[in-house]
């Protein structure tokens, strides 16, 4: 499975922004879907998760109410609508699938839930 992530860039506070992350390869189902970002120098943070359904989702605290996880399954993709943004939300945003059966809900918070990594994309939101 290949995960291509865009729709970074350079935004001002305040700013919105739309991440995309399209899912590709052979046969393969995703359970759940998920956004982490990274800044230089510290761990992967959770951002959002959204099951196969879309009937659950989940968030960092940092991002509630500002982000939005969303999903297009006939088209292997995924979302995330950035509102508000502020600088303490620039970073790399790396999305993940997971493919494997279990480990659903809260455990979608962690990184080691998933099974498939983009290669990131870069959000930086100027002051």
């Amino acid at each position: 499975v290949q995960l291509q992530a865009s729709g970074g860039g350079l935004v001002q506070a305040g700013g919105s922004l739309k991440l995309s992350c399209a899912a590709s390869g052979r046969s393969f189902s995703v359970y759940a879907w998920g956004w982490f970002r990274q800044t230089p120098g510290k761990e992967r943070d959770f951002v959002a998760a959204i099951s196969w359904s879309g009937d659950n989702t989940y968030y960092g605290d940092s991002v509630k109410g500002r982000f939005t996880i969303s999903r297009d399954n006939a088209k292997n993709t995924m979302y995330l609508q950035m509102n508000i943004l502020n600088p303490e939300d620039t970073a790399v945003y790396y999305c993940a699938a997971k493919t494997s059966v279990g480990a659903l809900g809260g455990w979608l918070r962690y990184s080691v839930s998933y099974d498939w990594w983009g290669q990131g994309t870069l959000v930086t939101v100027s002051s």
